[in-house]
């Protein structure tokens, strides 16, 4: 980082060594297997102290609500020095601007969301060069230098959702409102979602609105499919938190919002897993979600930039915490957090992040 004296880095050096052993049990337990190395971590600079930039991709959806609040606590939990979150208001552009401004900063690590996988590069390449670990959040990018993606498997949700759509309509038209699909989320769910469907459940008809996880986007969209196919019998959307209301009260301006167990029922799947889903669930309005985990990815988010910013790495394989570390087809490894399916079978479950946030 520019304006460092050669004394600090010397401190740091020493540092380092000490830090590496007072950390490797701390390491070793919470994943499997790890190494020292600065350089594969990305520009760790040994001891994990310093400021932390915190970015978000939007604050619209409760589910980034949600992880935003969880922030601070999880970074104070982990004893990280997090600055205040920033807010890209959904705007690639203005992510990489977020990035470099947090740069010019001079913090000692990022924990990115992306919101598009191939433009955050700039922004990554932006961090590599000054010698700044990245953890990303949510969203794989597609290339550029991270210590470790932060996810769930965005696979399993399509997968899950189509799996439940499946088992509850034998045959009929099926919506899947989709997330952005610059986005690696946005792919996955919407491709797993579609081969799973052609796959299992053959009688299925799968029509798909590109909503780009935009909640007027979904409305207007949803309208205009449902006047020319008012026989829908299920609908997936890929973001409760920007897709839950709009599609209820389209639903509902059309008289087509009928609760669970009666007589045109839509079967609604949902993911996110916010307290609104929840709700919707118990009232019957929705049969179920996949929670993606808000408090999970705030706290090893802080996890993993303190262990890249002491030069520590990770190998494939499952962690102590209920995942696994994969290596993804760029070479990037990702901490894929469990995220399970909630019906109104387990709605309740005081584990699950939705009833603990109030």
């Amino acid at each position: 980082m520019p304006g460092r004296t050669v004394g600090k880095r010397n401190r740091f050096r020493m540092v380092g060594a000490v830090a590496a052993a007072a950390v490797a049990s701390l390491v070793l337990g919470a994943c499997g297997s790890t190494k020292d190395s600065a350089d594969s971590a990305g520009g760790g600079k040994g001891d994990g102290t310093g400021k932390v930039g915190v970015i978000l991709p939007l604050l619209t959806s409760p589910f980034w609500q949600s992880y935003n609040d969880y922030v601070p606590k999880m970074a104070k939990s982990e004893d990280v020095d997090a600055l205040k979150t920033v807010n890209s208001n959904s705007d690639p552009s203005q992510q990489i601007t977020d990035i470099n401004n947090q740069l010019n900063q001079g913090v000692e690590g990022l924990v990115v969301a992306p919101l598009d996988s191939a433009a955050i590069e700039a922004g990554l390449d932006q961090a590599e060069r000054k010698g700044v670990p990245v953890v990303a959040v949510d969203v794989a990018p597609d290339k550029g230098k991270v210590a470790m993606v932060v996810r769930a498997n965005n696979v399993a949700y399509g997968e899950k959702a189509c799996d439940y759509l499946g088992k509850q309509i034998p045959s009929g038209k099926v919506v899947q409102i989709m997330g952005d699909l610059a986005s690696v989320n946005g792919r996955d769910r919407s491709e797993a979602f579609r081969a799973c469907v052609k796959k299992n459940f053959p009688k299925l008809k799968v029509l798909e609105i590109p909503a780009k996880w935009e909640s007027d986007t979904a409305a207007s969209k949803l309208d205009t499919l449902l006047n020319a196919n008012p026989d829908i019998k299920g609908i997936y959307m890929q973001a409760g938190g920007v897709y839950l209301a709009p599609t209820l009260q389209t639903l509902k301006s059309k008289g087509m919002l009928k609760k669970a167990g009666r007589s045109g029922h839509i079967t609604i799947v949902s993911n996110d897993g916010i307290p609104q889903e929840y709700d919707a669930i118990r009232k019957g309005e929705i049969d179920a979600t996949v929670s993606q985990p808000a408090d999970l990815y705030a706290k090893y988010g802080m996890y993993y930039i303190k262990a890249a910013m002491q030069g520590k790495t990770f190998q494939p394989g499952p962690t102590d915490h209920d995942s696994t570390i994969v290596k993804l087809p760029s070479g990037i490894l990702e901490d894929q957090l469990p995220a399970p399916l909630v019906t109104k079978e387990n709605v309740d479950d005081p584990e699950l992040w939705g009833n603990t946030v109030g």
